[in-house]
């Protein structure tokens, strides 16, 4: 039976671009996997604990001698390692924050990044390899090439490695861009782009999640 694994990361409940988009990927998802499993992690509604020397630490030690503390945060990250190695297809929102991703969307890929049992280094080597990774993101403005910020996305490149990493070699990212456009009047202008790029994200994804 198929497997999707749902992570969304906007702290905006409602509204929200990137999670709009990877609704309508699990929505046409549906329509093909009719008896298939859905996961959806939130994870501003939970926020995954940070990196920790407690967390780090308990790999050096016996498995039987761990604190309570270790041994917590140990269970906490197998919760995270058992979602995404039990998924064999993936779709996550990412929207921009200061030009880059939330800080837990960084948190939750340190929870699950694990060299040796998740993660190899490469694509094609790790828990990713071989399955289907889409990575919708959202940003306020644009960065493309010729642009006045360009150079200035510390999002799309970094989850691009860090997914690299955890092995994914049929990844796609669906980006929308000039989403502040219908709330910032210096950006007016560019409402139409916006429109167009989120038509063209949501056709994109539902396209992927039915193929």
């Amino acid at each position: 039976m198929s497997h999707l694994l749902h992570v969304d990361s906007s702290f905006a409940p409602e509204g929200s671009v990137s999670r709009g988009i990877a609704a309508a990927y699990v929505e046409a998802w549906r329509g093909r996997n009719p008896q298939g499993t859905v996961t959806h992690r939130d994870l501003a509604a939970t926020p995954p604990p940070h990196l920790s020397w407690t967390l780090v630490s308990s790999g050096f030690a016996d498995p039987e001698q761990l604190t309570s503390e270790q041994a917590e945060a140990v269970r906490i990250r197998e919760e995270y390692l058992a979602e995404v190695e039990k998924a064999d297809e993936y779709v996550i929102s990412v929207p921009m924050y200061n030009y880059s991703y939330p800080s837990t969307i960084k948190a939750w890929l340190d929870q699950i990044i694990v060299m040796g049992r998740t993660a190899g280094g490469a694509a094609g080597d790790g828990v990713l390899a071989g399955r289907k990774v889409t990575v919708v993101t959202a940003q306020g403005g644009s960065y493309a090439p010729g642009t006045p910020k360009e150079g200035w996305d510390h999002q799309v490149p970094y989850l691009r490695h860090a997914f690299e990493v955890l092995g994914a070699d049929d990844i796609e990212f669906v980006t929308v861009v000039m989403t502040l456009s219908t709330v910032n009047p210096a950006l007016a202008q560019f409402k139409d782009v916006f429109q167009a790029s989120l038509e063209a994200a949501e056709l994109s994804v539902r396209e992927r999640a039915a193929a």
